[in-house]
């Protein structure tokens, strides 16, 4: 349960910001940049954060299950899992968003495809680390 819970609150959260930046990078926000326009980014950062995770929670989760699914494979190590994670996780984000629009090239499809594939690959290291020690035995 514990895993569900750290892809929940962690995977909108790094998503989101890396979403944001993505999209401010490819609309050449960057170009001339000082103190108060990076100001205005983690303003609009935080007064989006609720859409993150409106949007991004179920998502999350859906990564976090086959996080779950993999981790009852035992012949699978946990590094093994973290990285098909997050390959799945940079797949299905760079599909679904790097290929639109007029400038669709490399740049594109790999910023939203790390827009998938942090947080998986930290939620999955989070899980790994967390929820992944043995429990202790109950005598009754």
């Amino acid at each position: 349960m514990k895993r569900y819970l750290i892809f929940g609150a962690i995977g909108p959260l790094v998503g989101g910001f890396l979403m944001l930046f993505a999209t401010t990078v490819t609309s050449g926000y960057w170009h001339d940049t000082n103190w108060s326009e990076i100001g205005k980014f983690l303003g609009a950062f935080v007064k989006t954060l609720q859409y993150s995770y409106l949007f991004g929670i179920i998502p999350a989760l859906m990564v976090g299950a086959i996080d779950d699914i993999l981790y009852h494979v035992r012949r699978i190590p946990p590094a093994v899992r973290m990285l098909i994670v997050a390959a799945i996780g940079f797949a299905a984000s760079s599909l679904l968003y790097g290929s639109r629009g007029p400038d669709a090239g490399i740049t594109q499809f790999l910023l939203y495809g790390l827009v998938g594939m942090a947080p998986a690959l930290l939620s999955s290291w989070l899980a790994h680390r967390y929820d992944d020690a043995p429990q202790a035995a109950h005598s009754t």
